[in-house]
């Protein structure tokens, strides 16, 4: 397919452009392959440049016809970045044609099609981000011990498709072992290790156990799981589902694994069905933004709806996690698996809450471990048609590390910018990190090699100064969120920054003001301290002088 069949008009002039908080702009609009174009001729006014891929819907409104003549009309550009754009066209033919071909556009499936196969980079890359976050690197000081090992068991996506390569694997157990225990969880998701804490408690992750209605058993997979479990002790199955979801899981061939055949570990059900649930976790993520744009809402409605949209709960939910050894999954192991997962490590290893070290954990818990990106992204808040595979997880899980920075502002390198930077590149970027559903679609269609990953951009240093959070203090400590209705903030500088003027900026360099000032008193303190002591020490001395 040509992109020329796709476009029925490619250069309009006389299109004004509405924007909240901005000037009505009245200029000329181009549309390539990947982009709608708008820019004018007056001096100081930024071109517009918006990638066919972030328009998540296009609503059309005529004008009333005069004297029985067609007046043109409004092009209303609802974008997964949560901005919404008018263009004002002045005939109808104008309109439609510009309408069906954005329409055309915006609604390619073909990722060899999206604009990162055609983005070439201006600037040297420095590191190439493809391969900066291998899970040989990542796992590192655990593979030097003597309890685990690096399996190329799925080096030819046979055994799981929503696995990498590589995955990290207790050293006792064997390949043939890996595959039979594959059979046995939902998408081959056999359990691999997601987290290994200093203190030698383990995370794993996998798929439902396919136990079905008779309960089948599967050795292999057992003895997966008991390897990492201590004589004496017992680790801990989360099942991310409710009772309910568990039974019509069971019916289909599904499951969960039963407390007689796996007597070393405890079974709990912590329930994330809206999280793992695509449709009601989008549509909570649409009422969500649906409340924030509404602006004849009053206050009190505007809460109510807020709370009732389900956004609130499905944060407060997913950030109940626990601390210890535990084997996690929900259904297919792709969404609220990956998202408890990731929570987990950024309470526990302080590493995480680095920019680097959210990079490696967003590229080992999320790309390599088969998020499914191209289907979960495909559709935003605005969409108008049915998606069924498309769900706001990943932004899920960036709202709940927002929650994390409102509790424990000094405890993080980055700030809400680089959040807000990742959820804009989830859903439209010239960069190929979130392109396809797992590692294997990735390699088979080159993104590896034909696109360029978005950490190298990120890892520039001009660029990565502008994320760094003024108010960072490193810490080892482990960080508690608190849980609570009122602790929950909604992401104004996210959902509302369309919408509202964020003072952000200022109020962060206040804070570095307050910092700043509070750094030089502790060294003001600390040398008045040692002034103090070396006073004492010569008067101490002075006595002891006389004495003799």
């Amino acid at each position: 397919m040509e992109f020329i069949e796709l476009i029925l008009i490619n250069k309009l002039d006389g299109v004004i452009l509405k924007y909240p908080h901005h000037d009505n702009v009245d200029g000329t609009v181009c549309i390539t392959g990947h982009h709608l174009i708008l820019s004018s001729r007056k001096e100081g006014v930024r071109e517009l440049w918006l990638l066919h891929k972030n328009i998540d819907s296009i609503e059309k409104k005529e004008n009333k016809p005069i004297n029985g003549m067609a007046q043109g009309g409004s092009l209303f550009l609802k974008c997964k970045d949560l901005r919404i754009f008018q263009l004002d066209i002045g005939t109808t033919t104008e309109l439609n044609l510009v309408a069906q071909t954005l329409e055309n556009l915006s609604n390619i499936q073909d990722p060899s099609l999206f604009y990162p196969f055609f983005y070439r980079h201006m600037h040297p890359i420095v590191e190439n981000g493809y391969t900066l976050y291998s899970i040989e690197g990542e796992f590192t000081k655990v593979l030097a011990s003597e309890d685990w090992r690096l399996s190329r068991v799925n080096q030819n996506y046979n055994i799981c498709p929503g696995y990498a390569k590589a995955v990290v694997v207790p050293k006792c157990i064997d390949d043939e072992t890996l595959a039979a225990a594959a059979s046995f969880r939902q998408g081959g998701r056999f359990p691999v290790l997601s987290y290994r804490h200093n203190n030698g408690a383990v995370l794993l992750r996998a798929g439902q156990p396919l136990s079905g209605p008779k309960h089948r058993r599967c050795r292999p997979d057992e003895a997966i799981l008991n390897s990492v479990v201590n004589v004496g002790m017992k680790g801990i199955i989360y099942d991310l589902r409710s009772s309910n979801s568990i039974s019509q899981q069971q019916n289909k061939g599904g499951g969960s694994e039963s407390a007689a055949n796996y007597s070393q570990w405890r079974i709990y059900n912590r329930s994330m069905d809206d999280v793992d649930n695509q449709q009601q976790l989008l549509e909570s993520f649409s009422k969500l933004i649906e409340a924030c744009v509404d602006k004849e809402i009053s206050s009190d409605k505007w809460i109510s709806r807020l709370e009732s949209c389900g956004w609130p709960e499905s944060v407060r939910n997913s950030l109940h996690t626990k601390a210890e050894s535990v084997l996690i999954h929900g259904t297919r192991g792709e969404d609220a698996t990956l998202l408890v997962c990731s929570l987990v490590q950024i309470i526990l290893n302080p590493d995480c809450r680095t920019i680097r070290g959210l990079q490696a954990l967003i590229e080992r818990e999320w790309v390599l471990a088969g998020h499914p990106f191209g289907s979960r992204q495909r559709a935003g808040a605005f969409t108008s048609q049915p998606r069924p595979a498309a769900a706001p997880t990943f932004p899920l899980f960036l709202d709940c590390v927002r929650q994390f920075l409102e509790q424990f502002p000094c405890s993080f390198e980055y700030r809400q910018s680089f959040l807000i930077t990742l959820f804009e590149h989830s859903y439209a970027s010239q960069f190929g990190t979130f392109l396809c559903d797992n590692d294997q679609e990735r390699s088979i269609r080159g993104v590896y090699t034909q696109t360029t990953s978005l950490w190298s951009w990120l890892n520039q240093p001009e660029e990565l100064a502008t994320y760094i959070n003024p108010l960072y203090d490193p810490t080892p400590n482990v960080i508690w969120p608190s849980v609570a209705p009122m602790s929950f903030v909604i992401w104004e500088e996210l959902y509302l920054r369309w919408l509202t003027p964020q003072g952000t900026e200022e109020r962060e360099e206040q804070y570095r003001a307050i910092r700043t000032r509070e750094q030089q008193l502790r060294t003001q303190a600390q040398q008045m301290r040692r002034e103090l002591f070396d006073l004492a020490q010569q008067y101490y001395n002075t006595e002891k002088t006389a004495d003799n």
